[in-house]
């Protein structure tokens, strides 16, 4: 998960907490905030992709990451919260595998050009500004051929109340997503509802963007 919200409707203790203290709260409670179990796009898509470098963005507690890592990926989670990266070593050592895990914000983090084959966002939810950059320089640290896997939450969802910011601003358009993701080939860019179970704060019907992009091995000409 990401820093950007507090969801003081399930966690009224925190309301003015800073986002790395409301996160490290959520990752210490005794079960996993969200599942141990990857996301159901990112467990449809990944297994199609071939082996490479893969970057976890806002990952949390690890679980889509080391999904990445059993198929053979070798994966770096970035997430603002020590105490999610902790239980995501936790979790990778049950699991027999390796990652690699990234403590930063994601306003101060960009990583290197053309250096990973594949990005995940699940649940990244961000202010506008911020996500717009975080896009940008996902497409830049792609290689080419590589792919971007991405689930949010759209304004939609807002009604449902079984997950996700409880504010639009921080919820997606996938016209916003193809805006901010340009440079890509779409696989797959819908959107859609579906009934989503991730743990405790991930529950029932759910209005979401499902993305699948890769980037051209030859950029366009003009």
């Amino acid at each position: 998960m990401t820093m950007t919200y507090d969801d003081s409707r399930i966690m009224p203790d925190l309301p003015q907490a800073h986002p790395s203290q409301f996160w490290d709260n959520r990752y210490r409670e005794q079960d996993w905030a969200y599942g141990c179990e990857p996301n159901d796009f990112l467990r449809q898509q990944a297994p199609l992709l071939t082996q490479g470098d893969a970057l976890c963005l806002a990952e949390g507690q690890g679980r889509n990451g080391i999904f990445l890592a059993e198929l053979g990926h070798h994966v770096t989670l970035q997430d603002l919260s020590s105490v999610g990266l902790e239980r995501a070593q936790t979790l990778a050592a049950a699991k027999n595998v390796q990652v690699h895990c990234l403590c930063c914000d994601l306003a101060d983090f960009e990583p290197d050009p053309q250096s990973t084959d594949l990005i995940v966002a699940i649940w990244m939810h961000l202010p506008a500004e911020l996500r717009a950059v975080v896009h940008r320089r996902a497409v830049r640290a792609l290689r080419p051929g590589g792919h971007i896997i991405l689930e949010a939450y759209t304004p939609r969802q807002l009604p449902h109340g079984s997950g996700g910011p409880p504010t639009a601003a921080l919820l997606i358009e996938p016209n916003q997503l193809r805006q901010e993701l340009q440079g890509l080939d779409w696989l797959v860019l819908q959107e859609r509802e579906r009934w989503i179970e991730e743990g405790r704060y991930h529950h029932g019907q759910s209005a979401v963007v499902q993305a699948l992009g890769r980037k051209p091995d030859h950029p366009a000409s003009d």
